[in-house]
């Protein structure tokens, strides 16, 4: 594939120039907002400059009524002589807006207003006295509100008050003190990337229906490649619906490069395949292996340390069974940061071994990948390089907006030939252009959706070091939780030592237990603690955290980091609402 050069689509590895400090340069900005965007400028205008109010939870069940206002006017008239008629939501529908003859203000007053309804929301997600969480129960919600779909419309009024109501009991994920999941925050570029990815609404598949976006898939894969080791970014990818989808691309390219003729003549033409994982995996592998007839049992899990890491002698050692049975060891996935630990399997030694015995190494980063990004802690990676494919998920530790997950292939054409269906209508082989632009045939998807321009837009808004700043500020906060509670009365930490990952795991030991023996009684009681905690801190709305048994280990909670709207602050009010909601347990 041609490159399409440097310049404008290409990677800086410093910030921006910092105009946005600037308080000429942010007038100016909103300047241009109020022109383009009448309202909507305005308004944003207001929210960061504090002349907008505080915005508030809504104490009813019913969000407030949007009835009424003056229609927005495109004219290139300054200034306008348009008359403004009222729009009343209450009797338009939605085949009053565009296309609809003489649609465009309706179409624009209803837009803004929508627009103010997700600006409003985007504000109260950093809003520490608003919660995390308005949580009610499935039956509840079912019962307040009527979700069901009629033969009939209803009006843009109903419309804008449903677009209310969801948000309203929306997970507030960019919430400072939202602890959940892996993909947590709301970063505002990425956010306008996915409002213009969603107002673009065109396909990856081919290049002479989404120019621009294939031209920043191919940057950004390389640039992903280039940053894991890979001589010159050389190679291949895809962008693919999580990491779950990009893990089983893995296996499936991996299988085809064994044995193509899988492919066509399926799973009955090849031997017994074997895949080796950690036992502290993602359960994706399996969920993979299962999907392409290779089966669950294929799937071998590997002894982990008692930090979650691969043990490779053991590695070895199944690798070897394997062979003496007649199976046929084609894929080993080691993890770089697990769901639960954060470990780092030492894929150097995987490496090792795979080499040796001539199989697939796939490492699935797709929750520790953004750590390459950091000069502090990418030695947690070492030996990625000599993998044969990478899951990468953007959307995790480097917080690009849902979903963003990158398959990174070394080999390159090899996805292609596993791949492709050579599809007359769309993949023409007399087009007028470079046709290796045309990368939808080398993906199971035909409908791709655009995941790449919000990474690419938040990598050209903070550029390498941003990314950088992110991930060692997410690292620092779950050292200092750790070095908080690890000495901390009624706390345990699940395993010893710094974590390598934002995850921090360990037990709150509630005053009652704190006595008693470590028998299976209080394991029993032990483990009905978290739970009980969680549930607790959904219906205050206070806190998320997630929590899980493993093994032999009874329920505790994993915190994990990857917000960096998340402070020291943050971290002491988590710790206090864990005790506040424990204590009487």
């Amino acid at each position: 594939m041609a490159s399409p050069g440097s310049g404008f689509w290409s990677f800086g590895s410093e910030n921006g120039s910092g105009d946005s400090d600037n308080p000429g340069t942010a007038r100016a900005w909103c300047q241009v907002a109020q022109k383009f965007t009448g309202g909507i400028g305005n308004k944003l205008c207001a929210l960061l400059y504090g002349d907008a109010e505080k915005p508030a939870e809504s104490g009813g069940s019913q969000p407030p009524r949007v009835t009424a206002r003056k229609a927005a006017c495109a004219c290139d008239q300054k200034p306008c002589s348009c008359p403004k008629a009222d729009v009343n939501y209450g009797f338009l529908h939605a085949t009053d807006l565009l296309p609809a003859c003489d649609g465009e203000r309706p179409t624009l007053a209803f837009l803004q207003d929508v627009m103010n309804i997700l600006l409003q929301y985007v504000v109260k997600s950093f809003d520490r006295s608003t919660k995390v969480i308005d949580f009610h129960y499935p039956n509840e919600l079912l019962q307040e509100y009527n979700w069901e779909l009629a033969d009939q419309p209803q009006n843009l009024e109903e419309i804008l008050m449903h677009c209310q109501t969801t948000l309203k009991y929306a997970i507030k994920t960019g919430h400072p003190r939202y602890f959940n999941q892996l993909s947590t925050g709301l970063d505002m570029v990425g956010l306008a990337a996915d409002w213009l990815t969603s107002t673009a609404n065109t396909n990856m598949f081919t290049y002479e229906i989404a120019p621009v976006f294939v031209l920043l898939e191919y940057v950004t894969l390389k640039k992903m490649r280039e940053i894991i080791g890979w001589p010159g970014g050389s190679g291949d990818g895809i962008f693919s619906p999580g990491g779950a989808i990009s893990n089983m691309y893995a296996m499936m390219i991996a299988r085809f490069k064994m044995f193509p003729e899988v492919k066509e003549k399926g799973m009955a033409a090849v031997p017994r395949l074997i895949a080796f994982t950690s036992e502290h995996s993602h359960f994706s592998l399996k969920k993979g292996a299962a999907a392409l007839g290779i089966g669950t049992d294929s799937v071998i899990l590997i002894k982990c340390d008692e930090r979650g890491k691969m043990i490779p002698s053991d590695l070895e050692r199944r690798i070897l069974e394997a062979k003496q049975k007649g199976f046929v060891p084609f894929l080993v996935s080691a993890t770089a940061g697990t769901t639960v630990y954060g470990a780092f399997d030492p894929l150097l030694a995987v490496a090792d071994i795979c080499k040796k015995y001539k199989i697939w190494m796939h490492v699935d980063a797709a929750w520790g990948g953004g750590l390459l990004m950091s000069r502090k802690h990418k030695w947690k990676l070492s030996g990625v390089e000599r993998a044969n494919s990478v899951t990468w998920n953007p959307h995790k530790m480097m917080g690009v907006p849902l979903q963003c997950s990158a398959l990174l292939v070394r080999e390159e054409g090899l996805m292609q030939n596993c791949n492709q269906m050579h599809a007359s209508y769309l993949f023409q082989q007399d087009k007028h252009y470079d046709l290796s632009y045309d990368t939808g045939d080398k993906a199971l998807q035909c409908g791709r959706h655009v995941d790449v321009f919000k990474l690419w837009l938040m990598w050209r808004a903070k550029g390498t070091t941003g990314f950088e700043a992110h991930v060692d500020k997410c690292l620092e906060l779950a050292e200092y939780l750790y070095n908080i509670i690890k000495n901390r009365e009624g706390y345990e930490m699940v395993f010893d030592g710094k974590p390598q990952h934002t995850n921090v795991c360990f037990w709150y030991i509630p005053p009652s237990l704190r006595t008693l023996e470590d028998n299976e009684e209080r394991m029993s009681r032990l483990s009905k603690v978290a739970p009980v905690i969680k549930a607790r801190m959904m219906e205050y709305g206070t806190t998320m955290v997630s929590y899980q048994p493993l093994g032999d280990k009874v329920n505790f909670f994993r915190m994990v980091i990857s917000n960096p709207a998340a402070t020291h602050q943050d971290i002491d009010f988590l710790i206090e609402e864990i005790e506040r909601l424990g204590q009487d347990l």
